[in-house]
């Protein structure tokens, strides 16, 4: 039986519609400190396998995504690796002061290339001397901005080393930069996060800093003023929750801001 014109073009629509996908979301982009870029990574596939909310990330030093996001870079979320680059945002608006949390915290280490002789670290000006060598540089990240150089110096100055180790410093960009100096034998030490060691099979960490010899190294995140729809909104929450955990824990961080249970 041949149905009615009318009827068969309502039906043929009907099969259209039901082609056509279901619009995608809209990605969310996160910037973040270069130390977080693994956890991160994890937790964006987890977060988008359960939201279907893609999740696009950019890393670099805290205090470079701090100035492009002044500059007007669309970010829906930012995640610091110390307090004043969040504390710089706020000041200028570029948050939304609510959705802060201090998120998660970090060791600071000194690494050497995996197959180095190099003793554990004592922390004196003879044992910096012979690791080093005559020549050999200590990589970490530019002391008067990016945060990993900034704990560097705060600690080496605590411990009476910074007027010996200053003229000896391989400033990074970055902490990825400064580790990738080391785990390619071009330094013989760096000072780095304990996550960024555990992520890079070619260092090994030879000496953690005495906790009283810097500020802790705290991790801010907070929605931007800028952000677009709720994406940036919505992976904070699930960073907070015990889901995203092990993805921290695993990179060597601590969590001291969860939420409530997720």
């Amino acid at each position: 039986m041949r149905l009615p014109r009318t009827l068969r073009a309502a039906c043929l629509l009907l099969v259209a519609a039901s082609a056509v996908p279901a619009a995608a979301a809209e990605p969310m982009t996160v910037f973040a400190a270069a130390s977080l870029r693994n956890a991160l990574d994890e937790a964006g596939k987890a977060f988008t396998a359960e939201s279907g909310i893609p999740v696009r990330a950019s890393y670099a030093a805290s205090s470079a995504l701090a100035r492009q996001i002044e500059q007007g870079a669309p970010a829906d979320l930012f995640a610091s690796a110390d307090l004043e680059w969040m504390d710089y945002l706020a000041a200028r608006r570029l948050i939304r002061p609510e959705t802060r949390v201090d998120l998660l915290g970090n060791r600071l280490v000194v690494v050497a290339p995996k197959d180095a002789t190099v003793a554990e670290a004592a922390f004196t000006p003879d044992w910096f001397a012979r690791a080093l060598g005559p020549d050999g540089r200590l990589a970490t990240g530019e002391v008067s901005s990016v945060p990993i150089g900034k704990y560097a110096k705060a600690a080496f100055e605590t411990l009476g080393l910074w007027t010996q180790l200053q003229p000896r410093l391989a400033q990074a960009d970055n902490v990825r930069a400064a580790l990738a100096l080391v785990s390619r034998g071009e330094a013989p030490l760096g000072v780095v996060y304990e996550s960024d060691a555990r992520s890079d099979p070619g260092v090994k960490v030879v000496g953690v800093f005495p906790k009283d010899s810097h500020k802790p190294v705290i991790y801010p995140f907070a929605v931007t003023a800028e952000a677009k729809g709720e994406g940036g909104a919505r992976f904070l929450g699930y960073l907070r929750s015990k889901a995203a955990r092990r993805f921290f824990e695993a990179q060597g961080f601590t969590v001291i801001g969860e939420g409530a249970s997720q």
